[in-house]
């Protein structure tokens, strides 16, 4: 919208006051006249007629005997001058937060449309703050900090990088809002280990048959499967955490995956919320994941590594994979235990029993509906 089109929106706010000193001077009354005749006293018609008291509805009821127009005219006035008051307080304190920005990944934000697309410069930086704390839901960047920067107590990091609080919070928001719009029953363990097992035997169907079956099956299970676009400075490819006791979600990105990526990554995931939920405390935590990290001491992590890949190569298979030395012996051995061939390259490139550069073209790039 162009600057000659945009809506007026003024700078100042009149209180209820210019009305009443308006209708008393028609009248010929002077403010002491005017007190008496309302029964307050002259510095109470005073605050009032500048606005520094609000207008009451026993005010209200008093000016429409006094000066007439309606209770309702009276208290109109008196909520549109707060709701302009409010406006022009806000827009100052979102001018003195601007520093804030410096913390978020702003373009990262609009490009995936989370927050509108602005010009970051000095004249509408103060618009972009309002539109963030709208994304957060928060009320002010400290709340925000307090908030997200609380946090980070709860964050498990699989890598030492994942230390932006700003892009990692993004992230977790655009998950929040997508489980939001989500319903489904309580968190079932029993039908989640069951719908895991038929999720193993998809591996091999392409995207268009797989996400439907597998989002379905997830939902009856009580889990929520979310796929957010990825925000490079948080260093994440995937989370697992809990929303309440009974609402556990995963939520992958699915930015530069493979398929074999992808499938090991979810089950990692899967394993979080199997392994390492027994209790309230444990509910608390926020597994941040990304496969590409080379190493992690951390042994939960270690523990839903080792999980993932038996789920999906089970470990008496394990002996098997050292003889694996051509596509063709892939191809066999994945369709003898029911995977897609990626799966059978990703675990022999990362158990060092081929080249990383082996047999890629058995991958496929992994694309859901995100």
């Amino acid at each position: 919208m162009s600057e000659l089109n945009a809506p007026f929106a003024p700078d100042w706010a009149l209180p209820p006051g210019e009305s009443i000193i308006d209708l008393a001077e028609e009248r010929g009354w002077t403010q002491v006249e005017l007190a008496l005749r309302l029964g307050y006293s002259e510095k109470h018609i005073s605050q009032l007629i500048n606005g520094k008291v609000p207008l009451t509805v026993e005010a209200a009821q008093r000016l429409e005997l006094v000066l007439g127009s309606s209770i309702e005219f009276w208290l109109s006035l008196e909520a549109n001058y707060q709701k302009h008051k409010a406006r022009l307080e806000a827009a100052n304190s979102h001018a003195s937060w601007v520093a804030w920005l410096d913390e978020l990944p702003i373009k990262e934000l609009m490009s995936c449309a989370a927050i509108p697309k602005q010009r970051l410069n000095s004249k509408h930086k103060p618009s972009v703050v309002e539109s963030c704390l709208r994304f957060f839901g928060v009320a002010t960047p400290d709340d925000w900090r307090a908030y997200y920067g609380g946090m980070q107590m709860a964050f498990r990091r699989s890598r030492a990088e994942q230390s932006d609080v700003g892009a990692i919070s993004a992230w977790l928001r655009m998950g929040e809002q997508q489980a939001e719009k989500l319903n489904g029953p309580k968190y079932d363990k029993t039908r989640f280990e069951k719908a895991l097992r038929t999720i193993r035997s998809l591996t091999c169907e392409p995207p268009e048959v797989l996400e439907p079956q597998m989002r379905a099956l997830l939902q009856e299970a009580g889990v929520l499967f979310i796929l957010v676009p990825a925000i490079p400075r948080a260093h994440v490819s995937g989370v697992a955490r809990w929303l309440s006791p009974v609402r556990p979600v995963i939520q992958l990105s699915l930015y530069g995956k493979t398929n074999d990526k992808f499938w090991f990554s979810f089950f990692h995931e899967a394993a979080h919320i199997l392994l390492h939920a027994n209790n309230k405390e444990e509910k608390k935590s926020i597994f941040l994941d990304d496969p590409n990290a080379t190493h992690t001491d951390e042994p939960r992590e270690l523990e839903a590594n080792t999980w993932s890949g038996n789920w999906l190569i089970p470990a008496h298979y394990a002996n098997d994979l050292a003889s694996l030395r051509t596509k063709a012996a892939v191809n066999d051995f994945a369709r003898q235990i029911g995977l897609h061939p990626a799966i059978v390259v990703g675990r022999l490139q990362h158990d060092g029993l081929i080249e990383p550069s082996w047999m890629n073209d058995l991958k496929h790039s992994f694309r859901l509906q995100d």
